[in-house]
Formats: structure tokens, sequence, C-alpha cells
């Protein structure tokens, strides 16, 4: 991997000198006078474990792909983060190209296999909201998933990357008349209705243009998934979808139903549900078929149409921490297969052709978030004990989640993994650089006691909803995003969206420019 023998995996000039993110940090020694708690901590929650080895990685969180050197560095298929620390600079996204395809491979293989062995057929589409640029886009068409999209902006990415317009779906519960006009105009495959006004909308819309818009409606079947409240979306008390509760002797689903059956303007492909994402336990997903596939059957009874579609949505859960249990693609698929077959036997209905949407499972294992360590404290909690605090340079800016649901994630060194061999541990706090004191990454973790300003942290899982949630809090400039892949057995790295100049930042200000900026004045033809 020649980093620095290609021109155009050089920085950017106006990057390095904009003093926002490219300086190094030199290793500084702790502070003097920094009195570090060494040691199990009463103060770790109860599934933190004190590390054995300061280089082992966890299979659960960190894909095949990432690894450790003779060295200890993290290695991305055996390049050194070190060296892209070094050549494009920190806070730094680096996705592994090659785990992202392969999770991608696993789930559409493992639903196709499950699906087919109970005489069905599956589509799986990537969920774009999790993590999307061109770039991804291509990965997913490659890899024979469709992709499903929430905005004008997710459906841009996604043609921009060679996404067959046929093999998308457009969601959002409030969709513009310029984004259903675009998915129409594109020849999207499905466009998910949420609302009634909404019905009306597609319909006239799809009058105007001459094309009949293929619809599904994305129904509520009250499932209280087990999950943080503010990504459980099957519940009534949501903003997401039609209830499937009957209100004076029609639920609103029915209701919706019934109008696009009798569309001329809308072909109703079917219905699409999702519970909420971080679920691990299947039960939910079992209920919400059996819920839903029971309102397939009593549109059959009252309309005499069979709806062709089910789709079941996303939300399958990965490993941020030790406390996480993921479930492998082939146990998710089987599961929610037998639910289907079952409960379409027990309804007397035909299997339909079923939907999922994995996103997270699919690219967060894939991503880490690389910090270069600033400033280093220890404070007092209570009685006696202390928690040290690693400010790191980015934080809620690329990393809203904590913030957002109170996420947990974990950490590891990953430089001078070696250097650290034998320290103790020191209960420890990874936080930004933001002017909020929630601005807070990893809640706990375990480092060495020798971390100091300068050394490189890695947050694993991170490839989903991380880059997409990013922002400027504070004027910072979002990080670049790197892939790594192995090509003929040799491992490259290649920058996929740059990170942010003090140009971008101000690109948009236009304060100072008079014709942009003239004042609207009442009265003013």
């Amino acid at each position: 991997m020649p980093l620095d023998s290609d021109p155009a995996q050089e920085p950017a000039e106006d990057v390095v000198t904009t003093g926002f993110r490219l300086q190094p940090v030199p290793l500084l020694e702790p502070a003097r006078g920094e009195q570090i708690h060494t040691g199990p901590s009463p103060l770790a929650p109860e599934w933190l474990e004190v590390p054995q080895d300061w280089t082992s990685l966890d299979p659960a969180i960190w894909p095949e792909q990432f690894g450790r050197d003779d060295e200890g560095t993290l290695t991305v298929s055996g390049i050194p983060t070190t060296a892209l620390a070094e050549h494009y600079g920190t806070a730094l996204y680096v996705v592994s190209e090659d785990a992202f395809r392969q999770r991608a491979a696993q789930f559409r293989t493992a639903f196709q296999d499950a699906f087919a062995a109970i005489g069905a057929e599956v589509s799986v589409y990537y969920a774009g909201k999790a993590f999307l640029t061109p770039e991804i886009a291509r990965w997913v068409q490659e890899e024979g998933l469709n992709l499903d999209t929430a905005s004008g902006g997710e459906m841009a990415a996604g043609l921009r990357g060679g996404m067959p317009p046929e093999r998308m779906a457009l969601h959002g519960n409030n969709k513009s008349a310029a984004e259903i006009t675009m998915a129409l105009d594109a020849g999207v495959g499905r466009i998910v209705v949420d609302s009634l006004q909404e019905i009306e909308l597609v319909g006239r819309l799809a009058r105007t243009l001459g094309v009949k818009a293929p619809v599904m409606i994305r129904v509520t079947p009250g499932i209280h998934a087990e999950t943080h409240e503010f990504i459980a979306t099957a519940h009534e008390d949501q903003k997401f979808g039609l209830s499937m509760a009957a209100e004076d002797g029609e639920s609103p689903a029915l209701h919706a139903i019934s109008g696009c059956v009798a569309h001329p303007d809308i072909e109703l492909m079917g219905l699409h549900c999702h519970i909420g994402s971080q679920i691990f336990a299947a039960d939910g997903f079992a209920q919400a078929a059996d819920r839903v596939l029971g309102l397939m059957g009593e549109v059959e009874r009252r309309f005499g149409v069979t709806l062709p579609q089910l789709d079941l949505g996303g939300g399958y859960g990965i490993g941020y921490t030790a406390a996480d249990a993921p479930r492998p693609a082939a146990a998710v698929a089987q599961d929610i297969a037998r639910a289907v077959q079952e409960s379409c036997r027990r309804l007397g209905l035909q299997i339909p052709h079923l939907s999922v949407e994995p996103g997270r499972s699919i690219t967060g294992p894939a991503g880490i978030s690389l910090y270069t360590v600033g400033t280093c404290k220890s404070v007092t909690v209570r009685d006696g004990l202390r928690r040290r605090y690693l400010s790191v340079d980015g934080g809620m800016s690329d990393n809203a989640r904590p913030v957002l649901y109170g996420a947990d994630y974990s950490v590891v060194v990953a430089d001078r993994a070696e250097e650290h061999r034998g320290q103790a541990p020191a209960l420890s706090r990874v936080v930004g650089k933001h002017c909020e004191s929630g601005d807070i990454l990893v809640h706990s973790a375990y480092l060495p006691e020798g971390v100091r300003a300068g050394d490189l942290l890695a947050v694993p899982a991170t490839g989903a909803y991380c880059w997409a949630l990013s922002s400027n809090y504070n004027w910072l400039p979002r990080p670049g995003v790197v892939a790594v892949r192995t090509v003929d057995g040799i491992p490259e790295a290649r920058l996929i969206v740059r990170g942010e100049t003090e140009e971008d930042l101000f690109a948009r200000d236009v304060s100072q420019d008079p014709e942009a900026s003239r004042p609207l004045r009442l009265g003013e033809r």
C-alpha cells in the first residue's frame, strides 16, 4: 500500500493548511500531578470487563478484516491505521469495503436461502439512511441488493452510484412533491406511502405525469420493540405509518388500502412495516409479520385483492460493546422465514414476496472512527473513585448517537499497543472537543494507564448513523471517509469522501455577496 506514492491519495493542500484537523499531536507524557485510578472500578457498568490483552479485538464487534500487526498496531486488511491517520489525518472515518461487501452478501444469501426453503421469494434492500454515498451505492448494486432511500438526496446518491431506479424504494413520512415527482420520473420501483394525505398527493402527481405509481403502504402493527424510544417505530404514538387499530369501525391502515385499491393512478403492491432498530430478539419481528399478514388476509376477504408483497423492514442489532449479542444473518433470516410460513399457514394465505431492509447490520461493523488523543485528565467522581477523561479531535459532530440515544461504544488503542503491554487498566471516558458536557463518544472503557496526548484511538462499529448524522457544530469540518479493500491480494486505501475544509465551511455564507444577500423588502416588485 504505497500511500506516499500516489498523488491522487495525497490530502489536498488546503486541508493541511486549515489547521483544523491534520496537524499531528505530539506524544506527551501524562500531566504532572494527574492521579490515575487503575484496576477494576465500581464506576464501571457491570458488563464491562478488564481486558486481559490490550491487543485483543472482540470478534462480536470487530469483523475479520481488522487485526493487529507484529507491533500491536491496529490494521485494516493489513494496512496500519497509523498510516491512515498520518496520511489522511484525524478524526477519520474508515470503512472496510471488503467487510461491507461480505456482510451484504451474507444477508442476501441468508434471506434467499431461508425463503427458498419455504417456497418463497425475497428481496433485500440496503437501508441507505445508515450510510450512503455514490460509492457505497455502487457496492450495494454490485452485491445484488436493492436500495431503500428516505429523501431526494439519497435517491440522487443511489442514481449517481449506478443503482437502477427500479431497484430503489422511496420512504419518508413527509415526502415533498418534488421528491415524489423525482421518484416517478426516474422510475423508482416503489414509493412507501405514510399517510392518507400522501396517497392523494402521489395519485395526483402520477396522473399529471401520465404514469401509474407503484405504492406500498406503511402500517404500524402496534409492536413495542425492545430498543430505545427514539428508534422504536411500530408503536402507535409516533410519526410513522398508518395505524392498524380500528377507529370508528375502520383502521386508518384499512382506509388507506381501500383508497389505493380504488385509485386509477396507483398500483398497490403491498404493505410495509418496520418495528425499530438495534433489535436482538426475534419475537418482535414474528409478531409484526403475523399482524400485518392478518391485515393482508382481511384485505383479500374484503376487497377480493391479493397483495403480492410484504416488507418487514430491518432493525437487526449489531455488537457495539460486550453487552450486545448480535445474531448471525442466517439465524435472523430463518426465524423470520419460519414466522412468515407459520402465519400464512394459519391464516390460509399464500406466502407473499418478502422484502427486508438491513442497514446498520451491514455497514455498522464495517466502519471505524480514528481519533487522536489530546487533553487527558482524571476527576474524582465520588468516594475517592476516579475516572479518566480522554479528549479527542472529534466528538458529537461526527458521532451524534451517544448524545442522541445514549448509545454505548467500545474503544481500543490503535497504536503503541505492545508498549502498553503489562500496564494497569484505567477506567476512561472518551469525549469530544465540543462545548457540550454531553459530548461523549465512549461512556466507559478500560484503557492502559499510559495512554497520553498524541496516541491514536479507534472506535469500532461506527459505520452506521455516524457519517449520516454528522454536523458542523462549533464550525468543525466533517471528517473524510477512507475505504480500504484488497485487490488481487494487495490492500489499498482510497478516499471516497474528502474531509471538509475551511473553504467548505463558509461556501454557503453569502453575507458579503451584495447580489446573493440582497434584502427582500415588502412592497418591492
